[in-house]
């Protein structure tokens, strides 16, 4: 297809795709927030309006990496390619501003954040993976990916994973306010180290070591679109991602509230499925497709992005607006985000996968969600 064929008007036409449908969320999240003023339905609106808008941001993403370089192209992707838990993290954060010190809702909003970024890495690493493997497997008797790619984004992976175990750890040992002191402390030094090792990680990725990551085809695709639509849609999905995710944090606590759903279970499960189901679709869909190179690199290249570079720029966002979130998460969350990389750095270390190993994956997402919908 030639250049400029498609427009971003097309690309949102439910024709061209049928998740284009679920737009209609979006005037239904504006009804009920503003005329109607129910709050839960809103929420629940707002959740579904996100997934074909962060679709949209990934699909006007790519079109513009593809006129790049490679490694310009990566880090676009990159960036953008949790873009929709990252503003949904920074309303978030914005509102336990608001909010003032010491009030429920600062401290339900930290409890947000800090759930929905654990709920990003296991759900790319549980459950899309498990699926991408369970789907691929069914096509393909065994599969392989690169070896390369598991042990840099594993090393990465289980350093993060390191630096939200230590502060949980010294607050259980110190304890009281001297330990919550030095929790805080603690984790804005492990963000501003954290933020210099993805960079040097990207500088590995993209510059150095870029062969060692190289997906087949990514970068030979024609793009559909031409750059002004491109850019255009780009910023039409951040501005409508950017005011559904306002509206689902300003009525999570009533709709919490309504439905009797903890927190934690939201922010751990529900929010990160739908901020990033079209991402999870692709890595499944190309897993069928025998790109397990791509699907590993969509799945636990995410994961890692989320552990050391969105988790710890919302820590040193909060820290600039005397937020107090820290990379405590929790003794159930921490542990369930250390096993979940033990397991997949175990399973996917031989560089091969089959549908058994992907139901592994899928049974150990599974026993998470149920312990997190009956945590209080």
């Amino acid at each position: 297809m030639g250049e400029g064929q498609i427009t971003w008007m097309r690309a949102i036409d439910p024709r061209e795709n049928k998740l284009n449908l679920m737009l209609l969320s979006v005037p239904i999240t504006l009804y009920f927030a503003y005329v109607s003023d129910d709050e839960t339905i809103a929420f629940f609106a707002s959740m579904a309006a996100i997934m074909p808008l962060a679709f949209l941001m990934g699909r006007a993403t790519e079109e513009i990496a593809l006129r790049t370089s490679e490694a310009i192209g990566g880090l676009l992707n990159a960036t953008f390619g949790n873009a929709a838990e990252l503003i949904i993290a920074l309303f978030a954060i914005i509102t336990a501003f608001q909010a003032g010190p010491g009030t429920t809702t600062e401290s339900t909003m930290v409890q947000i954040v800090q759930a929905s970024l654990i709920g990003s890495i296991l759900g790319n690493l549980l459950l899309v993976m498990g699926l991408s493997f369970v789907w691929g497997g069914i096509h393909h008797k065994e599969q392989s990916f690169s070896e390369a790619q598991v042990s840099a984004n594993g090393s990465l992976l289980l350093l993060a994973v390191i630096t939200l175990v230590v502060p949980t750890v010294f607050h259980a040992t110190v304890g009281g306010e001297e330990g919550a002191t030095g929790v805080e402390s603690l984790s804005h030094a492990a963000a501003i180290i954290l933020l210099a090792m993805y960079a040097l990680f990207l500088l590995f990725q993209l510059k150095t070591h870029a062969h060692m990551f190289a997906t087949d085809g990514s970068h030979h695709e024609v793009p559909e679109m031409s750059m002004r639509d491109a850019v255009i849609l780009l910023v039409f999905a951040t501005v409508l991602v950017s005011w559904m995710a306002e509206i689902l944090v300003h009525s999570l606590e009533t709709a919490a509230e309504d439905v009797d759903l903890p927190h934690l279970f939201i922010g751990i499960i529900l929010l990160p499925l739908f901020g990033n189901a079209a991402e999870h679709f692709t890595a499944v869909s190309v897993a069928a497709k025998d790109k397990m190179d791509l699907s590993f690199a969509i799945s636990v290249g995410s994961s890692t992005q989320i552990a050391v570079f969105v988790a710890p720029l919302m820590v040193v966002l909060a820290w600039a607006m005397g937020v107090p979130l820290t990379f405590e998460f929790g003794i159930l969350e921490t542990v369930a985000t250390f096993l979940a990389v033990l397991i997949v750095n175990a399973i996917a270390a031989d560089g091969k996968s089959n549908w058994l190993e992907g139901a592994m994956l899928l049974g150990a997402y599974a026993v998470l969600g149920i312990a997190f919908l009956y945590h209080p």
